[in-house]
């Protein structure tokens, strides 16, 4: 009897991790077929019945001997082969955290490496290929400057390579370089409450040297705009009264003081 369901070509589910360290992305060799000898990120198939988080912990645990944490990235479609045959597959992808050492699986891979993100040019799987296209756009940055920005904004502030990128994951990072060099930043992101859809700017910074040359009017009318092209009814943010640079230009920029209390819990 023809298996007529056989004939369609669905996409099957694929889970992939990204692991960065200090800009460095893990990669994997692989020790058999398909691509055999070439790098891959860690990952594999779903199993039935298993959610993709599911999937990607025990791929991770599998291959490389560690628990983990995740964050989704997205989905990016490719293709696969077995045995001569190629067939569609839809990958998911995530930021992940490995809390322990990693101890690889030999048997699966024969050698690891950290590799620049920026560096990367070629790998296994063309869902792989896409997936590093996508970090190359959004995940390299000069931590050293960035942390440079955020300590003049608040000296107390720790920032973490992870935090950063879970940061843009969730929302939107405008960016002011010269010469290559970050010089300022500015970070949106969007939330649904039951009233409306707002949007919260936080991180906005311009390092102190390259203040006076309105750059940080450019940041907000860059935020402004991701605002408008995702929905957003309403911007708020919160600025210091000793920032007085910044509170005029929010007011010039039709930003209102609103007559409310902001409280924190430290949870």
């Amino acid at each position: 009897m023809k298996c007529e369901i056989c004939q369609f070509n669905n996409p099957k589910g694929t889970v992939t991790a990204i692991i960065i360290k200090d800009g460095k992305i893990l990669l994997l060799r692989r020790s058999e077929e398909p691509f055999k000898g070439q790098w891959d990120l860690p990952g594999g198939y779903m199993n039935a019945g298993e959610l993709p988080e599911e999937a990607l912990r025990r791929e991770v645990k599998e291959e490389l001997g560690a628990d983990s944490t995740s964050s989704f990235i997205g989905w990016f479609p490719g293709t696969a082969s077995w045995h001569g045959k190629e067939f569609a597959i839809l990958s998911h992808a995530y930021l992940v955290d490995l809390p322990s050492p990693l101890s690889l699986n030999e048997e699966e891979n024969d050698a690891h490496a950290w590799v620049p993100i920026k560096n990367l040019h070629s790998i296994a799987f063309d869902s792989n290929q896409s997936i590093i296209n996508f970090l190359k756009s959004k995940f390299i940055f000069d931590m050293a400057q960035v942390k440079k920005l955020i300590g003049q904004l608040d000296p107390s502030a720790t920032v973490s390579e992870q935090s950063l990128y879970k940061a843009i994951l969730n929302g939107y990072v405008s960016l002011i370089k010269e010469d290559n060099k970050l010089i300022g930043m500015g970070w949106i992101f969007s939330r649904q409450t039951a009233l409306r859809k707002q949007a919260v700017i936080e991180d906005m910074i311009v390092d102190e040297v390259y203040r006076g040359r309105h750059l940080g009017e450019k940041i907000l009318l860059d935020l402004i705009r991701w605002a408008k092209e995702n929905g957003i009814d309403t911007i708020e943010l919160t600025s210091s009264p000793k920032r007085i640079a910044a509170n005029d230009l929010y007011k010039k920029f039709g930003f209102k003081l609103h007559p409310t209390n902001h409280y924190l819990y430290k949870v």
